[in-house]
């Protein structure tokens, strides 16, 4: 079962290579092999979180590509955490294809297979085991993203997809000097290698590894749009077409997940002098982020800014919580992560619907936004399209009222189970018991900033749903197709499967925050299988 490691990149690779050369003809075609691929994609995420569940003592699979020694050669790595972003990748991957085939898909060359290139290159970063390869994989869905930020054309699409550009760019060079200080110090760009030479070396040395490792944060924390680095991020995100915007809801992910990859492992606890480096700039950075982002959902008076502005404060939030350093937390943040990538995700493809048939400054705020330019001309010609499902503004209303409660954390869905989660770990923390005069004064920030967080959504997404859904008189009900409404209603689904099992899933989620913060058990699965140990230098 090892084998199925190298699949969620091996799968999305073929499906784009065959698509390139189709003509345009053969749209449906290329249609039937995305979605293909998507769906098996699913299928081998799910066996992997399966595997990588087994039992208390889950195993750690090793891909060895070539059978080279990890040391030496090119690992894939599967865990709880890999597995499960796996998952969460391909489930938005198959809701945003799904929703492109209507008409988004025509509106541009290479869309299919620029979407499978960008399923790689999320799978490939989650499963690599060496810095270089992360770096690979981070430009193969940069390079994968630039087309789909671009997809369609159109001023505001152009204009935010250059700068989304040029501040990747600038990452990635950042990327580079880390990796390559990292390097020069250690010897080694094999992650369970670093942790195990980290502990021992030199103090000498130990400036210089920092260092590096700072820079290599720094393209990270760019990605993740931690403050004050976010700037692009609900500009780029709202300009994109809805299927685009919806799997780049995963794509800012990758950052966090590199954040908490590398701290925990090469930082956690048995670091030596090193350990707990960066964790307290991380839990700043991620309160000032949460902050940003409640300004930027109260400021807005579109629907896809505020979608965009939603994903800084989910960053941020993880960010804060990976920052505190409590494995309590970490198992709250990362069952936020999933509701919150879901919920994300189905909102940036529910907007397009709401918005459809609705005109530019058709409502009180008409003057303000035209005056500042909030809300971008449409690009797209609107067209009638899909069979209509019945009672659509009740529909679509049932489902603006979930994405609020998931964003703003209420109950009873599972965004307040994920917010709960996180606070009980930082009211109880290991050993301290539920005495108040016991929290750190950080986790008191961070209780308030989540609160006061959720409460600003609150007011957004009131504000955006009644003058979208109940002041707007002079609108026309949207001609809304079952396969458009069909993927947004999937991932609202999962929430609230969430929420229905939150026991298995804050159980999973915890043992994957144990396992994360127990570097010395992944350090000796990626080594031991290599059998090559005695070859380090």
């Amino acid at each position: 079962m090892q084998q199925l490691a190298i699949a969620p990149i091996l799968l999305p690779l073929l499906a784009g290579a065959i698509m390139i050369p189709m003509d345009d003809q053969r749209g449906r075609l290329r249609a039937a092999l995305g979605v293909a691929s998507a769906l098996g994609l699913l299928a081998v995420a799910l066996a992997l979180a399966f595997l990588a569940d087994a039992g208390d003592a889950a195993p750690v699979f090793v891909y060895r590509l070539g059978n080279w020694p990890a040391l030496f050669g090119i690992v894939l790595v599967v865990d709880r955490l890999a597995a499960m972003l796996l998952v969460l990748t391909a489930l938005l991957g198959l809701a945003a294809l799904l929703f492109s085939l209507v008409r988004w898909q025509r509106m541009g060359a290479h869309f299919h297979a620029l979407f499978q290139f960008q399923l790689m290159g999320l799978n490939g970063a989650f499963l690599t085991g060496d810095l270089f390869n992360l770096f690979v994989f981070f430009e193969v869905l940069l390079a994968a993203s630039y087309g789909l930020a671009l997809h369609g054309s159109g001023v505001a699409r152009v204009k935010a997809g250059l700068h989304y550009i040029a501040i990747n760019l600038a990452a990635s060079l950042l990327f580079l000097i880390g990796v390559s200080m990292i390097y020069g110090v250690a010897g080694t760009l094999n992650m369970a290698d670093l942790a195990a030479r980290i502990p021992a070396m030199p103090a000498e040395d130990r400036p210089l590894l920092e260092a590096g490792a700072a820079i290599l944060a720094m393209a990270f924390l760019a990605k993740a749009a931690m403050w004050p680095m976010g700037f692009w991020l609900a500009p780029t995100y709202s300009a994109a077409s809805p299927p685009a915007a919806a799997i780049f809801s995963m794509m800012s992910k990758v950052g966090f997940y590199a954040v908490l990859r590398l701290s925990l492992l090469l930082f956690g606890a048995d670091a030596g002098a090193s350990a707990g480096f960066g964790g307290t700039w991380l839990f700043l950075g991620g309160l000032a982020t949460i902050a940003f982002g409640a300004i930027s959902v109260l400021a807005t008076q579109d629907l896809s800014r505020l979608a965009g502005a939603s994903v800084l404060i989910s960053s941020g939030t993880l960010l804060a919580a990976l920052g505190a350093g409590q494995e309590a937390v970490t198992g709250g943040a990362l069952f936020y992560l999933a509701s919150s990538a879901l919920a994300i995700g189905a909102f940036f493809l529910l907007v397009e619907l709401l918005e459809r048939g609705r005109e530019v400054g058709a409502d009180v705020l008409a003057v303000t936004q035209e005056a500042f330019g909030d809300r971008p001309e449409a690009d797209e010609e609107e067209v009638e399209v899909g069979t209509p499902i019945p009672a659509t503004m009740a529909v679509l209303g049932a489902c603006f009222l979930c994405c609020a409660l998931l964003l703003a954390g209420l109950p009873p869905l599972s965004g307040f189970i994920a917010k709960f989660a996180m606070l009980d770990g930082i009211l109880n923390p290991a050993g301290l018991g539920r005495s108040p005069s016991a929290v750190p004064p950080g986790g008191w920030a961070l209780l308030a900033a989540l609160i006061l967080s959720g409460l600003a959504t609150v007011l957004a997404m009131t504000r955006a749903g009644i003058r979208s859904l109940w002041a707007a008189t002079d609108r026309s009900v949207p001609r809304v197709g079952v396969v458009e409404i069909a993927p947004v209603l999937l991932l609202l689904g999962l929430c609230i499967g969430m929420t229905a099992g939150a026991g298995p899933v804050l159980r999973y989620m915890q043992s994957t925050a144990s396992a994360l913060h127990a570097a010395p058990s992944y350090v000796g699965s990626v080594v031991d299988v290599s059998g090559q140990t005695e070859a380090r230098p």
